[in-house]
């Protein structure tokens, strides 16, 4: 131990990850009101323990003045995608950036580890606007499918039981889980534009109906409590009967069409 502050330290790296997970969940946020397919799914960051830096230090010889170069995921983000073809849109993506630098890339997914392991990393430079100026640190974004991270954690898990000298019928069964982790992510990518087109659907519906139940409460706000009554019962038909979408739709339309008016005569 060297005798640094490491809180003070950890701060530059502790605002990376907040702020890198504030910009790529406003990227999915973005890409869902353009109407746009997002290749992402979910994000979490964190920073590395001060534990697991020096343990990792000293594993890769790293000397403690060295550690901002030598430890490249002290800030780590970890993006979740559906499908591996995802996975490949959102390296692009970054790729694409302008608030950060790639510096290399390590691509597990075509060549996974022995153990099983798959996933991308990306290793970028990302400037941090810290109280004494402009930093610039490291870090890593891993890129990952469901079942890819579903997998590792499981793994991750278990090597810290058994300090990294997991038995052999452990690996052995991790091994094959990861195998059947892989199956299921080509498996999946086999029907993906079924799977994306029923779960935009499925999008698509649930915001007309919060459509539908808001403009029902504008027309309350107008007095308009009999026309809203009537439209709430024959929605509640609609909700309780077969799904109809069209029927919905023409609710709906038939909903703006009274609200536009209540707006109309509550202006003049």
């Amino acid at each position: 131990m060297d005798g640094r502050d490491w809180g003070k330290f950890l701060v530059p790296y502790e605002q990376a990850v907040e702020e890198l997970k504030v910009k790529l969940k406003s990227m999915r946020v973005e890409m869902k009101k353009r109407e746009e397919y997002s290749p992402i799914e979910f994000v979490t960051g964190r920073v590395k323990r001060v534990s697991s830096i020096l343990e990792k230090a000293k594993r890769l010889n790293v000397p403690m003045e060295k550690l901002e170069e030598g430890i490249e995921d002290i800030a780590g983000i970890r993006i979740m995608c559906q499908f591996v073809a995802d996975i490949e849109q959102m390296a692009d993506l970054i790729r694409a950036r302008k608030d950060m630098k790639v510096l290399y890339e390590k691509d597990y997914i075509r060549n996974n580890k022995p153990s099983g392991y798959r996933s991308y990393h990306i290793i970028v430079e990302y400037p941090v606007q810290t109280a004494l100026g402009m930093k610039v640190i490291l870090a890593e974004i891993q890129l990952r499918t469901l079942a890819m991270n579903f997998w590792a954690t499981i793994e991750h898990s278990l090597s810290y039981k058994f300090q990294g000298n997991l038995p052999e019928h452990i690996r052995d069964r991790l091994s094959k889980a990861a195998e059947a982790a892989f199956r299921l992510d080509e498996e999946m990518s086999q029907i993906r534009s079924e799977i994306v087109e029923a779960q935009k659907l499925f999008e698509n519906q649930s915001a007309l109906i919060s459509q539908v139940l808001n403009d029902i409460q504008q027309l309350y706000f107008y007095n308009r409590a009999k026309e809203a009554q009537q439209f709430q019962n024959r929605f509640s038909e609609l909700w309780g009967g077969k799904d109809d979408p069209w029927s919905l739709r023409e609710l709906s339309e038939q909903i703006q069409a009274a609200l536009l008016l209540a707006r109309k005569e509550h202006m003049s």
